[in-house]
């Protein structure tokens, strides 16, 4: 996390100072690849933070707070630029001071959490104190080769996703949600300053609709977990994975409801007032969140003693999809017009409904069968 934060921190003042567009590009990327772990080790770190009961309530705040970043970023950033005395740099100087303070919170704040290490430091330090250096942790006779380091921290992640159906199928439905929060942080802007006419900056602002859907659905996440406390008690205190699952179900649908909504009534401004599209974007936030953070907790729950590789791909799948989105939305969206993009978009929700509710009835049975899950 420290070494991460550093390096994005360094890579985000570059692209502020960049001199041309070569610069910006190499430096945006060292950013993304070297600032990446947070989406993977913060997870990890819920998990090994938070016993069963309550980690659902805190990955949801951390999802929250995930998602409420890339809506909350264009519209500082839509204000930055449009200010004279700042410009464009100033979106990636903020970013670095953004980076500095997260940065200073993960060296001085945030203490170890993986516990073979905790206890390789209480070895270390009981050595000191007792002068037995007989005492020592398990994880202080693990050597481990390039090949091994390869096979368990590079390979593994990329096996568990392809050939774990669980975890290859909930993350691609993770990932297309995913995608789908990128493509319309083009979209939004898309309706409202194209079709509504907003300045820059005002044309961002829709996105408050879509975070209000987000914490509503974080919300609804906190008191389902209430429910799974109990099916959990009931069960003997072993977590049921599958009790993550009905939030997921809800979003599947409002989600879809939120797509059509606000394509349709976002592409008649001459007759829909702006509140309409609007309004649809918080169903949209609503079921972002309410599909994409039961999907970390399943996997959590399925491969808890795995979590970090199992996310690590899901990340990998679902970051990828995060970068490509962008990269077709906005010719996708004007060239196929607003609303039939949107129809688009919302079939194959639609068609993508039925993953929980598969995986609530027959997730039991595929995890009997896998060599990994719990």
């Amino acid at each position: 996390m420290v070494i991460s934060c550093l390096g994005y921190v360094c890579f985000s003042f570059a692209v502020a100072t960049a001199k041309d567009l070569q610069t910006i590009m190499i430096c945006r990327f060292f950013a993304g690849f070297i600032g990446a772990a947070p989406l993977v080790v913060a997870p990890a770190v819920m998990a090994d933070l938070f016993s069963a009961k309550i980690r659902g309530t805190a990955i949801s705040i951390f999802a929250m707070i995930l998602f409420g970043g890339p809506m909350l970023a264009p519209i500082i950033g839509g204000f930055t630029v449009k200010n004279p005395d700042m410009g464009w740099r100033w979106t990636s100087y903020l970013c670095g001071i953004i980076g500095c303070a997260a940065l200073v919170m993960n060296t001085f704040i945030l203490e170890e959490t993986h516990h073979p290490i905790i206890l390789v430091r209480k070895a270390e330090m009981l050595r000191r104190r007792t002068g037995n250096w007989g005492i020592y942790a398990p994880h202080e006779e693990l050597t481990l080769s390039l090949k091994e380091i390869v096979e368990k921290n590079i390979a593994r992640p990329m096996k568990l996703l392809f050939t774990e159906p669980i975890i290859l199928l909930i993350s691609i439905y993770n990932a297309f949600i995913y995608g789908m929060l990128y493509m319309f942080l083009t979209a939004i802007p898309l309706i409202f300053s194209v079709n509504y006419r907003f300045s820059p900056g005002v044309a961002e602002l829709p996105y408050i609709s879509m975070l209000i859907g987000v914490f509503t659905g974080g919300l609804i996440i906190i008191y389902f977990e209430r429910r799974y406390n109990i099916a959990m008690d009931n069960n003997g205190g072993r977590p049921l994975a599958e009790e993550r699952l009905p939030p997921m179900m809800i979003g599947s649908v409002t989600f879809v409801i939120g797509i059509f909504w606000l394509g349709w009534t976002g592409s008649y401004p001459e007759h829909v007032h702006w509140i309409v599209p609007t309004i649809g974007a918080a169903f949209v936030g609503n079921g972002l969140i309410l599909i994409f953070l039961p999907c970390m907790n399943y996997i959590i729950d399925c491969y808890l003693y795995l979590a970090a590789s199992a996310l690590a791909g899901n990340t990998f799948l679902r970051s990828s999809f995060g970068a490509a989105f962008p990269l077709f939305s906005m010719q996708m969206f004007v060239n196929m017009k607003i609303q039939w993009a949107s129809t688009l978009v919302g079939c194959i929700g639609v068609a993508m409904i039925p993953v929980p509710f598969l995986f609530y009835k027959y997730g039991k049975k595929i995890r009997e069968k896998s060599k990994f899950a719990m």
